[in-house]
């Protein structure tokens, strides 16, 4: 927002014109201050504009790749981590006894990468579905799976090379007492779909790591 500009030299012009006056029969005029020309539209239009600060479109350095031969997790697709930031494999998803914690919908989550080492609080998470069918299918059944969802948009775009479905939404927490931000992607591969899935502590956590995910959307390709 932009404030208005006091200007203060007239004021004090007039209050020492007083002073002399008082002091002197014949003072000596005051120079006239005026206040200098604003900036046209076609002036403004010259200056380069200052940037625009948009979630997700800032640098992240690449760390190690994850889901191909010898990384952290086996999965159908491969993208690239953000740098500091940890993958692990979820041991024994398809435990019964874990279902609460490794199902979401038609979705068994496979491997979460902790951003905790590089500074933020959340979690990439990697969810994969069986059988073949929509990757917008599959996606939509996991966001409806998850408790206090809503907002819920979806788009069409692309992860690397392949066809992608992407959603944001929002989950409210009874237990915080808050609202936030989540957002996840998916892709149809022949092992079924895949779902790379980020959360965060807040809103401000999750968009804070928003490069990191753009950064694994934009670097994946299948195997």
């Amino acid at each position: 927002m932009e404030h208005p500009i006091r200007i203060m030299v007239p004021a004090v012009a007039l209050l020492v014109g007083g002073v002399s006056a008082a002091g002197c029969a014949a003072p000596e005029p005051l120079p006239e201050i005026t206040q200098g020309a604003r900036p046209t539209a076609a002036a403004a239009s010259t200056a380069t504009p200052a940037p625009k600060a948009t979630a997700g479109t800032a640098a992240v350095a690449a760390g190690k790749p994850l889901g191909g031969p010898g990384t952290a997790c086996a999965l159908p697709v491969s993208f690239a981590l953000a740098e500091k930031w940890e993958p692990e494999a979820i041991e024994d998803p398809e435990n019964p006894e874990f279902v609460a914690l490794t199902r979401q919908g038609p979705a068994t989550v496979r491997c979460e990468v902790d951003a905790k080492p590089a500074g933020h609080v959340g979690y990439l998470r990697v969810w994969t579905t069986r059988g073949e069918g929509p990757a917008r299918a599959g996606l939509e059944a996991f966001v409806k799976a998850e408790k206090g969802s809503s907002a819920v948009v979806y788009r069409e775009t692309k992860a690397g090379a392949l066809p992608a479905t992407e959603v944001t939404y929002t989950v409210h927490n009874d237990v915080m007492e808050e609202t936030k931000e989540e957002r996840a992607f998916a892709v149809a591969t022949p092992q079924g779909t895949v779902i790379v899935h980020l959360g965060g502590l807040d809103t401000a956590e999750h968009r804070a790591m928003l490069p990191a995910y753009e950064l694994a959307r934009t670097t994946l390709k299948l195997g």
